[in-house]
């Protein structure tokens, strides 16, 4: 056993001797009314991912409200969500500020009937400690997450196993979803929101027409960037498509990318030969020009969850993640996997697709 792991055990009994609970097993939560979720850890894509969690639970309980702890790389996956009514955004570099150690602690501290950690591929120490620090009459998180046990469970009156392995190609909202499973609160809408308005639509528009697209064209959108490599399609294969597709097609084309996409959109800058335009912003506007395309195409990224809430057809491609857990669901969305490796996926794969999608709308 090395020092890490002696020093999670120490951690892991300290925690437990003073904030252990009462385990329950009646399945009985009354009528609550006010919910504290807990999702500090996880990815843009992971939120999203929880928004059919919300749903599931107001439909259950109407009248209820919902407060989320986010973090800085997921809590704009809820903005302007209908189904959350506070979201609180935990900054671990803000820790030892007072001002701010004590606005998570009204948080924490607000008379919540249920407190929830979900789990997707991790379970979160922080999270768990959360929702035993959180002044909540029932708390419900993970007992063990694909048989690794949580040393935290204790921190939980209902301590849930959660095992990817029963179900391999469930989807990862209907995963999340096993964290309540058991108390009736479900949902088969696995469908995720991201909410603009007026203003958005606005930019969207002016955006569009600085692309200087006419009526009769079509508009394609792709996002050629993703946090992990392994999740890039080839920028030559991108490159390459672009070119067969303008070929084929009376269209405008467009890239969408953050400030940790530069190397990548500026490599299309540089060596692709088709006019396209560069897109860099919020997500809302990044949602509703989207909305406005007639086809998206994109790596497995937080990007994919949001043109996934969209009706926009959509193209995901994908390598080492299982489609069948990740991909947006939904009329007009497709995935393409070849095998774990995402650069097996050819051009003419993405282009037939993309022909058959473009075809079948421009028939109606």
């Amino acid at each position: 056993m090395n020092f890490r792991s002696i020093y999670r055990n120490i951690f892991s009994s300290f925690i437990n001797l003073f904030l252990s609970v009462e385990e329950k097993s009646d399945n009985n939560l009354g009528l609550p009314r006010k919910f504290l979720i807990i999702r500090q850890h996880n990815q843009f894509g992971d939120m999203l991912a929880t928004v059919p969690l919300f749903r599931a639970i107001k439909e259950k309980y109407p009248e209820c409200e919902i407060t989320v702890i986010a973090s800085q790389t997921n809590y704009r996956a809820l903005e302007k969500n209908p189904f959350v009514d506070r979201l609180f955004v935990f900054e671990k570099n803000k820790i030892f500020n007072s001002e701010y150690r004590t606005s998570l602690r009204k948080i924490l501290k607000d008379k919540y009937d249920v407190s929830i950690v979900p789990v997707t591929v991790a379970i979160s120490n922080t999270s768990c400690i959360f929702a035993a620090l959180s002044d909540a009459k029932i708390k419900i998180g993970p007992k063990s997450l694909s048989g690794k046990n949580n040393s935290l469970k204790k921190l939980f009156n209902y301590r849930i196993n959660l095992d990817w392995r029963k179900y391999p190609d469930a989807h990862v909202s209907d995963f999340i979803q096993d964290i309540v499973r058991q108390f009736g609160i479900s949902t088969r809408d696995f469908s995720s929101i991201v909410i603009f308005n007026n203003e958005d639509r606005n930019y969207a528009k002016d955006y569009i027409k600085s692309l200087g697209k006419q009526d009769n064209e079509l508009l394609i959108g792709l996002h050629i960037g993703a946090a992990k490599p392994q999740n890039r399609w080839s920028l030559d294969k991108y490159i390459k498509l672009i070119g067969m597709l303008n070929e084929k097609y009376n269209a405008k084309f467009y890239l969408t990318g953050s400030d940790a996409d530069k190397e990548q959109l500026d490599y299309m800058k540089q060596n692709c030969s088709t006019q396209v335009g560069f897109y860099i912003t919020g997500i809302s506007f990044l949602a509703a020009i989207i909305e406005k395309s007639s086809l998206f195409i994109t790596n497995d990224t937080g990007v994919m969850h949001v043109a996934g809430t969209l009706r926009t057809p959509q193209i995901s491609l994908f390598g080492q993640t299982n489609p069948f857990n990740w991909a947006p669901v939904g009329e007009n969305k497709y995935f393409i996997r070849k095998s774990e490796l995402i650069d097996d996926i050819s051009v003419d794969d993405v282009f037939k697709l993309a022909q058959f999608i473009l075809d079948k709308s421009l028939t109606r």
